[in-house]
């Protein structure tokens, strides 16, 4: 029987849930808040007060215990610039648990480990241009009814103008100067030539006969 025992030990050895512990406190500190379940919770906020009250003593001693624990130098300066400063008027209740419901698969209870003084985020909006200065573009001189009169008449003499009907490239290609392309009438009698040449070539007879 587990007497004289208490905490939690979260289904892990000594060292794992040593690990366990200091890697989510790290997160509470940094993020400021964090989601884990209920069982984790509940264990690592006891750590995260420890830090706390280890950074508003101050002290040199202290320093080298939170160090011993979160081993990171910057961490630890910021836990004892910033963090703890904020928890002056307060003597405990440094976390709060919000509870969120439970997580699909396993069904375990999921919940928010945050702190109770957050650091204040400033965020800046967007400056305001303001009304949009318009530069007037500076303009010609105005159209009058015989100009616009005589560009209606130009527009209607170069769309009624005759399109020039362009030879295709291969007609260019196969052009020669001083000679004219054959016609379909040449090229009917052309071919009539050629077949009535291979009838002769076929009817001469063989010498002997």
């Amino acid at each position: 029987m587990r007497h004289k025992i208490a905490g939690n030990r979260l289904s892990r050895n000594r060292s794992l849930r040593k690990a366990t512990l200091r890697d989510m406190a790290k997160a509470v500190l940094i993020c400021q808040r964090i989601m884990t379940t209920k069982a984790k919770a509940k264990e690592a906020r006891k750590l995260v007060d420890q830090l706390i009250t280890l950074g508003k003593n101050g002290t040199l001693a202290d320093k080298r215990r939170a160090f011993a624990i979160l081993c990171d130098h910057q961490l630890v300066s910021n836990l004892f610039g910033k963090t703890s400063p904020r928890f002056n008027n307060r003597n405990g209740g440094y976390t709060r648990i919000i509870q969120l419901g439970t997580r699909r698969g396993d069904n375990a209870q999921l919940v928010y480990l945050e702190l109770t003084e957050k650091e204040e985020v400033i965020v800046s909006k967007p400056k305001s241009t303001g009304t949009a200065k318009v530069k007037k573009v500076s303009e010609g001189p105005k159209e009058t009814k015989a100009t616009k009169h005589h560009e209606d008449v130009q527009d209607a003499e170069i769309s009624s103008a005759p399109e020039e009907v362009k030879e295709s490239p291969k007609k260019e290609a196969f052009k020669q100067p001083g000679k004219e392309l054959p016609t379909a009438k040449d090229k009917k009698l052309a071919g009539k030539q050629f077949m009535g040449g291979l009838r002769r070539m076929f009817q001469r007879k063989a010498p002997g006969q």
